[in-house]
């Protein structure tokens, strides 16, 4: 069953203000959604956070520029210059290195290493 991470901190945070402990968390949690719905550390780092006075429980909202902008970005450095390198690119663009690789396998720009 997909489940609403926020919805799991609200859980988390009812359980929390009742004073429960993790482990007795990790049971109820367990019994109510799939095993691996909520791990203990997820637990164990949501608590660590309402101890220390962070209740908020929403997502953060996303920065930056939007991938597909970036992935168009990418394909147009590509046509550009074939050997550009993905450091290039990275810099450039200034994002994750893995979005430049996974967005190079796409669009099967492979670098063939056994040649």
């Amino acid at each position: 069953m997909k489940v609403n991470k926020e919805k799991i901190r609200d859980f988390l945070q009812f359980f929390f203000d009742k004073g429960e402990k993790v482990s007795q968390v990790a049971e109820i949690a367990n019994g109510v959604y799939d095993a691996d719905a909520v791990t203990t550390n997820y637990m164990q780092f949501w608590f660590r956070r309402f101890r220390s006075g962070i209740f908020y429980v929403k997502d953060a909202p996303c920065t930056g520029k939007s991938v597909v902008e970036n992935v168009d970005k990418i394909t147009e450095i590509i046509e550009i210059d074939r050997h550009a390198s993905s450091r290039s690119i990275i810099q450039e663009l200034k994002i994750g290195h893995k979005t430049v690789l996974s967005h190079l396998r796409k669009v099967k720009f492979n670098k063939k290493l056994h040649v």
